[in-house]
């Protein structure tokens, strides 16, 4: 039996940013008991040269977001990059969350060849569906879900391989 790109992309992105939504409600508790503000949280770095929390989540969910769209042959939706509180970066989850389940198997199956041109600012990236899909968007997901688990977790967050796999 074989995978269908649907069954590798879809299932796949709504269990990662599912299981980011646990791990950021135990970033907020923790940050709430230790009474460290959600904007000090939220700007919080592992190194001065990476990015904040706060646009971990964002990039993890333009990933799923943008993937599922140009699989489908589809512009991806807007969603601004304006959060400041982990109550609205839970909102963006929802949002992302809702907009990636919206989409049918009859919508991504059989686009493994399609063209996907991404523009970067380092220039155009052309992949074919399934490169994209296995080589770029779901490792850049799990790049970001990663990042943001081992924010928390350096804060002081108690989190464990269960909670990023999904396992509670």
């Amino acid at each position: 039996m074989s995978l269908s790109m649907y069954q590798a992309s879809v299932p796949v992105f709504v269990r990662g940013l599912s299981n980011l939504k646990h791990v950021l409600q135990k970033g907020q508790a923790h940050a709430k008991a230790k009474n460290v503000p959600d904007e000090v949280m939220l700007q919080t770095r592992l190194i001065a040269d990476m990015l904040p929390l706060a646009k971990q989540v964002q990039i993890a969910t333009d990933a799923a977001k943008g993937c599922v769209a140009r699989l489908a042959g589809v512009e991806p939706i807007a969603v601004p990059d304006v959060e400041v509180t982990f109550d609205e970066l839970q909102a963006r989850l929802d949002k992302v969350i809702d907009y990636v389940k919206s989409f049918q198997a009859s919508q991504i199956d059989g686009s493994e060849d399609r063209a996907i041109v991404l523009k970067m600012r380092s220039g155009e990236l052309n992949f074919t569906g399934q490169e994209y899909l296995l080589g770029f968007a779901l490792p850049n997901m799990f790049f970001h879900i990663t990042t943001t688990y081992a924010i928390l977790r350096e804060a002081g967050a108690e989190l464990g391989k269960n909670d990023y796999l999904g396992n509670r």
